[in-house]
């Protein structure tokens, strides 16, 4: 097999095709930008999925983004160990990117346990499966800035205190510091990227910017009056999930591997998302939005901005989308989706 070569941000030069790299969540969001973005680079790429209900609904993301067809999808789940490990020695990847997760964090106090199963354990369980077939598989954990919590260090760079503040927080820094420790265990080559909130056309529906920018959509095209919010003062360090999955690959590629916050440096509170979103389209957002106590926390994190100053001299990464930019883009989206479903 032919290999292309490819640059690595600081300049040295990796193999990248030929290789066959194994995603759980391969479904969502991340898994179908990563997926594009490793297809791209000659990838073979395999995903875990989840069988549900909703299974003619299964797989829009990565046929939204034309590579449906080109990836291999394999039956499992992350609590079933029996299943990854028979999973991974039919496929026998070079690289396992570990990002399903129950990762809506308000349901997660609904579903306390299950986030924790699924969320926390499930990722030993891929762990483990990755060390019982091929323990020099190379690793990434989708950790999350979730975990920073209410640690008071300014910078949140990774080598910080953390205070989780939802059960799925707390499921996601057991995740990490497993992570952690089967590389300094077993020699792991294991990194885990410390993502801070990260967007697109493909979020969720039930996730805040995905929700505002479906609101403003149908607002624009009188379809609804107002948009019921929760928390508008709550900062986040907002990104593009497509700029964030190249981060992930660094990770992997690097000889040693290491945990990277990955972020854009800037917070802008939910109440300034929806501004520029109702503003892009020619609407003052008073006029539209109401805050509904229903959408409020149990416990919430006023602030969480990342430091990706380590991501960008390590790796060679920074983000290269804007937030305008990135808010263009979903409500330019989400007007063409809700436009049709309207004629």
């Amino acid at each position: 097999m032919t290999l292309r070569i490819g640059c690595h941000g600081n300049g040295r030069r990796i193999n990248v095709a030929g290789k066959r790299a194994f995603i759980s969540g391969i479904s969502g969001q991340d898994g179908a930008y990563l997926s594009s973005f490793l297809i791209g680079r000659g990838y073979e790429v395999h995903g875990l999925l989840r069988r549900s209900a909703s299974s003619d609904v299964v797989g829009y993301r990565l046929k939204r983004l034309g590579v449906y067809d080109d990836v291999t999808l394999h039956d499992g789940n992350l609590t079933d160990l029996s299943g990854l490990i028979r999973i991974l020695e039919a496929v026998r990847p070079a690289e396992v990117y570990n990002l399903a997760a129950q990762s809506f964090v308000n349901s997660s106090w609904q579903q306390p346990i299950l986030t924790g199963l699924v969320t926390g354990l499930g990722a030993t369980n891929m762990l483990e499966a990755v060390r019982i077939v091929d323990p020099g598989i190379r690793y990434y954990q989708a950790s999350s800035s979730e975990m920073v919590g209410l640690a008071d260090d300014a910078d949140q760079t990774g080598t910080i205190r953390y205070h989780p503040r939802s059960p799925y927080a707390v499921a996601k820094l057991y995740a990490h510091w497993m992570t952690v420790n089967y590389r300094e265990s077993y020699g792991f080559h294991a990194s885990c990227g410390i993502l801070f909130n990260h967007e697109s056309p493909l979020r969720g529906i039930e996730f805040v910017t995905r929700k505002i920018t479906d609101g403003v959509a149908r607002i624009k095209l009188g379809l609804q009056d107002t948009l019921a919010l929760g928390n508008l003062d709550a900062r986040r360090d907002w990104g593009h999930a497509r700029d964030y999955v190249r981060a992930m690959w660094l990770m992997v590629q690097q000889d040693e591997p290491d945990d990277y916050v990955v972020a854009t440096g800037r917070a802008v509170s939910v109440r300034e998302f929806a501004r520029i979103a109702f503003s892009s389209v020619g609407l003052n957002a008073e006029d539209h939005i109401v805050v509904d106590e229903r959408y409020m926390r149990p416990a919430d994190v006023d602030v969480l901005v990342g430091d990706p100053s380590k991501a960008a001299r390590v790796l060679g990464w920074q983000a290269e989308t804007t937030l305008d930019e990135l808010i263009a883009e979903m409500l330019e989206a989400d007007l063409e989706r809700v436009g049709k479903a309207d004629r």
